[in-house]
Order: structure tokens, then C-alpha cells, then sequence
């Protein structure tokens, strides 16, 4: 029998097939989605610190990656003889073969999800969690656009298994494009001329769709984009309208007191009875050796650190409390009122990677809805003038030197106008050479009074700069004083460590 390619030809233009390849792509596509956002919230479930909704989400993975599909979709379209309630839905087979994909790959893509949260770090929630943002705001606004990205490409490669998989729920009689073939040759025995035309149209959808995600990833990919024009804004830094000058004048008094602060990580205790108190437009060095608990203390002061004891206190209110204490942590409405009232920097910068410079700006600003439209990019931009960086306002932080990212990240952190901005170790994760730009930023702060507490390596710069500098060591605080008296202690274990690093 000879192959009949006239035959083999019309059906590539025959209705029912081209009807079916729709229908595959309706259910494709709608799988698709439903999975991406399902394996979503399973990703996130199996990550929890509740046990309950971590084990649930987990056998929910272990079970439907576990089920063969087939059974699942046969399970699924006779559901209605044991629930009659379900048949007005199950007895359809497009709707029962979504449900049962959609279950199905609920479970294998919450595994790509999980593999995009994992890549994520944890600076970038961290950040989040500094400006206030909440948990669903993190997860709109910083975790999924980066996990997604990360994932995209082992999701388009789910989609064209997705496409495939269709051709099972010609098992539940729903008419695709596989059925449509086997109703076909089973009336004239042509099976290779009609299997190539269902390949064909398995072929063609793949191939559409594959393009334009592919396309969906690359647009998606911030590296690739070349930074916009600038934008005609005033960017003049008047430090009359700038973040700062609203900080300082906030008056004198108490800033931040810390009482009675203790921190362990399991056995060992980082912080032992730290007590600490900074007045509003003080400059606060932390100093000391690796490993004395200078960074631990400093990410207790604003909530990134638990508390195993001991209060802080903002302005003279609750901030944070060790949740063991009788009256428990601060209300979250304390905590959040506060947590915007303190900037922090980071030592590795932190900033958003799928985000532009002003968009890093003006994020916390925009989600707390303090600004909107052109005043909050007007804003955003007088800030990035302030640390001289309103020139690359459009660039992406991958585009950025690390000196500019950080100056970058001061000006997010100024961005909500908070009264006390906290710097961990600023400098560290940068070049000897792009070390004082950064520095500069943070010495015009402080002589525009703003209240920092630094914990940094640059001795020098803190002499010069603060109105106390702190040493700690082994957990504690051993000086709390003007740097001059600091530097005339010539006995002691300090004189030793300042001695190591060209001060004394």
C-alpha cells in the first residue's frame, strides 16, 4: 500500500484537526498557568517553618508525582459515581482532564518553583523586611518575579511536556488532536498518513508556543536590557527637601535604646547583655574583631535577628521584645510603624536585581503608598542626586560598580525618611578604591545630622566621624566613649586592637 501523501496533505487543513490542536492549546495553556500558580503556593508550603502545612504540602508533591496521569485522569472522570454532586463538571471531558492535569502538575512544577526559591537570597528578603514590606508584598513584589525568572526556562520545557501529555485525556473521549487521528485511520486504515498529521500540529503548537516564551524570557532577563534614556526630572539635592533634614529635625532625645539585649545561636551565645542607648543626630561606631558580635547586635536593632532577651525601644515606644517575655513581642502595628522609621544598609548591598535604580528607590515609598506618579520618581530621583547617583537612576544594579550600588542602597534606605539609618559593615564587600566613595555619602549624613549606628572595619573613618565609638568583644561591650578617649587607652585590650590597625 502506497503512502497517500494527497491524503497525508489535506489533512493539514482539515477543521477537525485544527479545532483540536485549539482545544490542545486551551487546555495546555490553562494547565499551564493553574500549575505555575499552584506549584507556586506548594513550593512556598513545602518551605515553611509550620510543620503541619510543610508535611501536607510535601505528601501532596510525593503522592500526585508518585500517581501515574493516566490513572489519575480515568480516577477523576468516574469521580461522579461516588461524589453524583461533581458530574455536572467531571462528566465534561475537557474539564475533567484540566482538573486531573492540573493536579498532576501542581506537583512536578512545585518542584521547578522550589529550585527558583532556593537560588534566591537571602539578602533580597532580608532587604524586603528592612523596608516593611510584608509577607504577600515580598512574594509580589521581590521573591516570584526572581524565582520565576530563575525557573522560566524548566517551566517552558514543563509546558511542551504539558502539550504532550494531552494525548492522554483522549482516554476520557475528549475530542483532541490524537483522538481525532485514531477516529480517522480507524475509518480507512491510513495510520501513517494521519499520525504525521497529528504530529504535525503537536509540532506546530510547540514550536509557536516555545517561541514566545522564549521570548517571555528573554524580555524577562534584566541583563540583557540596555538601560532606558534619562528621563528630563529635577534632581537638585536641597537638603531642605531631602529625607535627611526631615530625620533631623525630629528633635533631641532618645533615638534607640537597647536594654538588657541577649542573642544565641544554638549553644552559643553572640550577644551577652548588651545595653545601648543612641540619642536622635548621634553617629554611633561599632567597632571591634571579627566575630565579637558587632553584626549580630546591629541585626537585633532592627527585628532581621530575633530576640533571646531584652527590649528595644524607639523614640521611648515598644519596638521589640524576646517573644519569651510575659507580655510577649511588640504589637505588629508597632513594629511596622518602627520598622519604617529605621534605614538599613547592607554589607552586600541587597538591592533588587529586577529592578531599575529608581525603581529600588521608590519601591518601599510606593508600597506603603507614601508617594505616587511623578512626585514619587521626583522624590526617588532629589534622593539619588543626595548620594550622587541620579545619572544612572535607569541602569540595572548589574550594571553598577559596587560603589555605586552601594550608594545605591543608602538612597533606598533614606528613601522612607527614616530618623536612625543602621550600616552593616558598608565597605566591606568593596574594592580599597571605590571604598571612599561610599564614605563620603555617609560623612555628608552625619554632617546633616542624621542618626547612624555603623558597625565597620574603617577605623579611621570611624574616629573621625562619630560622636562615640563602641568596642565590643566576646558578645559584650568593653568601650562606649568619644573616640578621643578610646584612643588614649594605652594598656588595655582596645589599645592592643587599635594599635593592630594603625591607630594609636
Amino acid at each position: 500500500m502506497l503512502f497517500d501523501w494527497h491524503y497525508a496533505a489535506s489533512l493539514l487543513v482539515d477543521a477537525a484537526f485544527w479545532k483540536a490542536a485549539w482545544l490542545v492549546v486551551e487546555l495546555s495553556v490553562a494547565t499551564w498557568l493553574i500549575g505555575i500558580v499552584a506549584g507556586f503556593a506548594l513550593a512556598l508550603g513545602k518551605q515553611s517553618t509550620m510543620m503541619p502545612l510543610r508535611a501536607a504540602c510535601g505528601a501532596y508533591i510525593w503522592l500526585f508525582r508518585s500517581l501515574p496521569l493516566l490513572v489519575l485522569l480515568i480516577f477523576v472522570y468516574n469521580l461522579p459515581q461516588v461524589l453524583p454532586w461533581s458530574g455536572g463538571v467531571l462528566s465534561d471531558p475537557f474539564w475533567a482532564g484540566l482538573i486531573a492535569l492540573s493536579i498532576s502538575e501542581s506537583a512536578y512544577i512545585a518542584e521547578i518553583h522550589r529550585g527558583g526559591l532556593l537560588g534566591l537570597n537571602k539578602g533580597q528578603l532580608e532587604a524586603g523586611r528592612a523596608l516593611g514590606i510584608g509577607f504577600v508584598g515580598l512574594q509580589r513584589l521581590i521573591v516570584l518575579p526572581q524565582a520565576f525568572r530563575v525557573a522560566l526556562p524548566s517551566l517552558i520545557n514543563e509546558y511542551i511536556t504539558i502539550v504532550k501529555l494531552t494525548s492522554l485525556v483522549s482516554v476520557i473521549s475528549l475530542a483532541e488532536i490524537l483522538l481525532v487521528g485514531e477516529r480517522l485511520y480507524t475509518q480507512n486504515f491510513k495510520v501513517l498518513e494521519t499520525m504525521l498529521a497529528v504530529s504535525f500540529y503537536y509540532v506546530l503548537i510547540v514550536t509557536v508556543f516555545g517561541h514566545l516564551l522564549k521570548m517571555l524570557e528573554k524580555r524577562l532577563d534584566v541583563t540583557r536590557r540596555k538601560h532606558a534614556v534619562m528621563i528630563d526630572v529635577a534632581v537638585q539635592a536641597d537638603a531642605s527637601d531631602s529625607a535627611v533634614s526631615t530625620a533631623a529635625a525630629r528633635g533631641d532625645g532618645r533615638a534607640l535604646e537597647a536594654v538588657g539585649i541577649r542573642k544565641r545561636y544554638g549553644q552559643h551565645e553572640v550577644l551577652k547583655g548588651i545595653d545601648l542607648t543612641v540619642k536622635a543626630g548621634e553617629v554611633v561606631s561599632i567597632i571591634g574583631p571579627s566575630g565579637s558580635g558587632k553584626t549580630s547586635l546591629i541585626r537585633t536593632l532592627n527585628g532581621l535577628e530575633t530576640l533571646d532577651d531584652g527590649v528595644v525601644r524607639l523614640h521611648g515606644n515598644a519596638f521589640l521584645h524576646a517573644a519569651h517575655r510575659g507580655h510577649g513581642n511588640a504589637r505588629h502595628s508597632d513594629y511596622m510603624r518602627g520598622i519604617l522609621d529605621i534605614g538599613m544598609v547592607f554589607q552586600s548591598f541587597n538591592l533588587f536585581p529586577h529592578k531599575t535604580v529608581l525603581q529600588n528607590v521608590t519601591l518601599a515609598p510606593r508600597y506603603h503608598n507614601r508617594l505616587k506618579g511623578s512626585e514619587l520618581d521626583e522624590s526617588g530621583m532629589r534622593i539619588l542626586a543626595k548620594v550622587g547617583m541620579a545619572a544612572h537612576a535607569h541602569k540595572y544594579p548589574h550594571q553598577l560598580s559596587g560603589g555605586q550600588q552601594q550608594r545605591v542602597a543608602i538612597a533606598r534606605a533614606l528613601a522612607m525618611q527614616p530618623s536612625i539609618v543602621l550600616f552593616d559593615e558598608p565597605t566591606s564587600a568593596l574594592d580599597p578604591e571605590l571604598v571612599q566613595e561610599v564614605l563620603k555619602v555617609i560623612e555628608q549624613l552625619a554632617r546633616d545630622g542624621m542618626t547612624m549606628i555603623i558597625v565597620t572595619h574603617e577605623i579611621k573613618f570611624a574616629f573621625r566621624i562619630s560622636d562615640r565609638v563602641i568596642f565590643m568583644e566576646g558578645g559584650t561591650i568593653l568601650s562606649d566613649g568619644p573616640p578621643l578617649e578610646l584612643a588614649k587607652q594605652k594598656t588595655s585590650r582596645i589599645a592592643s586592637f587599635l594599635q593592630d590597625v594603625h591607630i594609636a
